[in-house]
């Protein structure tokens, strides 16, 4: 009843050669992330940067207005 749940779709290799490519392309994939994650948090830094300064100009312009 259950076959389909044998873990036929698990292939290990007899020749452990074909992990290589493998291993490369997680290298590859994670070193992208790690590259992606960096850029991310400098942007984010920036754009709060640039978010307080606009906060700062509205609220002094608010507090000039009520003068």
């Amino acid at each position: 009843m259950f076959s389909f749940l044998h873990l036929a779709f698990l292939y290990f290799p007899e020749d452990k050669s074909e992990y290589i490519p493998v291993v490369i392309e997680l290298v590859v994939l994670m070193v992208i992330c790690v590259l992606v994650f960096r850029w991310l948090l400098k942007k984010s830094k920036k754009d709060a940067e640039k978010a307080k300064v606009l906060e700062e100009r509205i609220m002094q312009a608010k507090q000039d207005k009520h003068k």
